[in-house]
């Protein structure tokens, strides 16, 4: 799996690569959204590195600074009763942490 630095972190994913949101319901601040945990989607983008919102919404250091990445889902893979183009996506900003490869 390709992967680049910025600063003392290491980004584990590259455009393109098929990604899929980890599964679960821990307690406190999720940033990830629900109906995403379990989709298989896509890295567009590398979004940069940022201090860890789960753990600052409790007053914490957020430290270390995680990746986020833009990752992009087919509308049918995240609702399969979805009527709309095939070709339709959608996009969301999503930690390091919440991904693992395909």
């Amino acid at each position: 799996m390709p992967e680049a630095s910025q600063g003392d972190v290491t980004y584990g994913f590259a455009p393109g690569q098929r990604v899929r949101v980890k599964t679960g319901d821990p307690p406190g601040h999720i940033r990830t959204p629900a109906y995403l945990r379990g989709k298989e989607g896509v890295i567009e983008d590398r979004q940069g590195v940022f201090r860890n919102p789960e753990e600052l919404a409790f007053g914490k250091t957020g430290l270390p600074k995680k990746p986020l990445y833009l990752v992009r889902f087919r509308q049918h893979d995240v609702w399969p009763d979805y009527s709309g183009p095939g070709a339709d996506t959608l996009s969301a900003d999503i930690y390091e942490h919440w991904l693992e490869a395909i």
